[in-house]
């Protein structure tokens, strides 16, 4: 691609790229086919390569080579159905594919125009199948915003990325409007961030511009460092929309006097890091990064460093200690990195998903954007929803939505009957959400309020079989591997915390240890040195405010209501139902069953190791937790 100069040279891109995403974004029928295909981690994983390989096989043997556009994209989001292939500009949506399915789709669909129904997505309306996602539930309630171009255009050619008015903002911005324009437009957006605390974004741009005025060098920082179990929201963005989070720092760089950028990346996310590498190349050679961009004097270069995975570096001053090439530990704050961050200089940060609303508020208007959400929390937030969920993907709904409508109408509800128990927020850091508040609205404040945070965006549902004492201790082992070590709270403090949960699941714990395990999850709060170790009692606090009785029956009864803690659970067999058949016998690995054919079988408690093999492997519903 030749060097961006002016308006008129980025718009005859647009418009000729506008033409070959006219198939999709407008459902124009010129001729030729478009079959988008998911290759981000998830799709990936499943084999969505294999089904390109199989496509392009497919289309040389029936003559559709120029006939059929191949496009490999990022998440469309509803990642339990993947690999997931749609047809435009039909919008046909086909779901779990397989190698085998291809030569009958291309023969049928993309040769003879009639779309094979029996892999198309099985949810209806009205008793017809759903042909297209947009018609999905999944998607009937959700409003794009940092996840527009996700599962749409190529992550791999910045010219489908300009179709979409890619890097019209940085024009705008650099030819339009002063430093003080943008932080004001950002101002008054009220975009918060949305890597956890929620800090407004202009307040964080204006702070790194005004602070230090005579800095000889700034800084604009991405943290793409997703840490959090269960988490895949930035991962996504980057993977689909990689140009979104360029165009964005640039614009950040402009407006705290900034040129040079980093994003920190996690090193396990190797399709996000390549596909950020390609477009970082792209915008370079089209002289969207680099010096003098769009011929004024502004120049801007970004730089890629990669994570090795330690949690604590999604820690701002982490991070940054980390990009220095130390240890990645905390630092005290104050100073804070709008006046000494990375290399000592005035740094802004952000996450992925807030750089990737900035370029559409610029373009739309901060009024456009604050005009969706709440009060206090304004535009969209993107979760990753997982757990105990029918469908399981990436949703990106407006802020107030209540979590009843994501949980129930967008994921689907609770599979196999069970009933919803807690949806956990935020992670590691935040907290456990019970029914009694499956109502409330989704905001900052809101979900502070009820004992849990925003987080970076991950949102995991429980049912009835899951035990909430087991899931504090889940997160706390999580904390306490994780932990930098540097400060006493968080590394003594966070250990002896998963000891008291350890002895609680166990049956050994005293009311008084309750006592004690609450007094030391507010000593670590108030302590810690950064946002790790201050938020790692989130999760024990929650469950023990809205579970209690949980912690009560594992103390005092010395029973596990979910049946989940095995120090407390005992496997039985009702003689009443067994038959005597031998097969639980026969199956358990320790030989803790015996018994005569065609007489009840008992278990061995003192051999019994509660596997459960026996209670799967039972056809007539004998063996029973206890």
């Amino acid at each position: 691609m030749n060097v961006i100069k002016t308006i008129d040279e980025l718009n005859a891109v647009k418009a000729a790229a506008a033409e070959v995403v006219a198939t999709r974004v407008e459902g124009k029928d010129n001729g030729v086919k478009d079959v988008l295909v998911c290759g981000g981690t998830g799709c990936t994983s499943s084999g969505s390569m294999k089904i390109i390989e199989k496509l392009q096989e497919e289309l040389k043997k029936n003559g559709l080579e120029g006939k059929v556009n191949i496009i490999k994209t990022g998440c469309f989001g509803l990642c339990a159905l993947g690999p997931i292939m749609i047809v435009y500009p039909e919008g046909t949506f086909y779901s779990k594919m397989e190698p085998e399915h291809i030569p009958e789709i291309v023969e049928q669909h993309l040769k003879n125009g009639q779309p094979v129904k029996k892999y198309l997505y099985a949810e209806t309306v009205d008793g017809d199948v759903i042909k297209s996602l947009n018609d999905t539930a999944f998607y009937a309630k959700q409003h794009r915003v940092a996840l527009r171009n996700c599962g749409l255009i190529s992550p791999e050619h910045i010219e489908e990325y300009i179709a979409r008015d890619g890097y019209q903002a940085l024009y705008k911005v650099l030819t339009s409007m002063s430093q003080d324009d943008v932080i004001n437009t950002v101002l008054a957006s009220g975009l918060r961030g949305r890597g956890g605390a929620g800090f407004p974004t202009g307040k964080k741009w204006q702070l790194a511009k005004d602070l230090v005025k005579d800095a000889d060098q700034k800084y604009v920082c991405c943290n793409a460092d997703e840490g959090d179990p269960g988490a895949f929201m930035d991962r996504s963005v980057l993977e689909g929309d990689p140009h979104a989070v360029i165009e964005a720092m640039a614009i950040a760089g402009y407006a705290i006097g900034a040129n040079q950028g980093y994003i920190y990346v996690r090193a396990e996310y190797p399709i996000a890091v390549d596909r950020l590498k390609i477009a970082i190349a792209q915008a370079e050679e089209a002289g969207l990064l680099g010096d003098n961009i769009f011929g004024t004097n502004f120049s801007f270069r970004l730089g890629l460093r990669l994570g090795a995975g330690a949690f604590v570096c999604g820690e701002e001053t982490a991070l940054m200690t980390s990009i220095e090439g130390n240890r990645g530990e905390p630092r005290p704050r104050p100073p804070f990195p709008a006046v000494k961050g990375l290399f000592g200089k005035p740094t802004v940060l952000n996450n992925v998903e807030t750089y990737a609303n900035i370029c559409q508020i610029i373009l739309n208007g901060a009024e456009w954007f604050a005009g969706m959400g709440t009060e206090k929390s304004k535009g969209t937030k993107v979760f990753a929803l997982g757990g105990k969920i029918h469908n399981t993907g990436l949703v990106e709904v407006p802020m107030g939505t209540t979590l009843r409508t994501v949980i129930e109408e967008i994921g689907g509800g609770i599979p196999n009957g069970k009933k919803f128990k807690a949806a956990q927020t935020g992670g590691p850091s935040g907290g456990c959400i019970p029914p009694e508040h499956l109502d409330i609205p989704i905001d900052y404040d809101n979900l502070i309020a009820i004992g849990s945070m925003m987080g970076s965006g991950g949102l995991i549902v429980m049912d009835e079989d899951n035990c909430m004492v087991d899931i504090a201790k889940f997160f706390l082992e999580f904390t306490v591997d994780e932990s930098c070590g540097k400060c006493t709270p968080c590394r003594i403090g966070t250990k002896r915390m998963y000891e008291m949960l350890d002895k609680i699941t166990k049956g050994k714990a005293t009311m008084e240890d309750l006592d004690k395990l609450e007094k030391l999850c507010y000593y670590i709060k108030d302590n810690a040195l950064c946002g790790l170790g201050q938020t790692a009692p989130n999760p024990v606090l929650s469950t023990m405010r809205y579970f209690r009785d949980e912690y009560i029956a594992h103390v005092k009864d010395k029973k596990c209501p979910a049946g989940v803690c095995k120090d407390l659970l005992q496997i039985q067999i009702v003689p009443e139902k067994c038959k005597g058949c031998s097969l639980c016998s026969k199956k358990c690995p320790v030989g803790a069953i015996s018994g005569e054919i065609k007489s009840p079988f008992v278990i061995d408690q003192s051999k019994c190791i509660k596997c459960g093999v026996c209670m799967s492997n039972c056809k007539f519903g004998a063996i029973v937790k206890a």
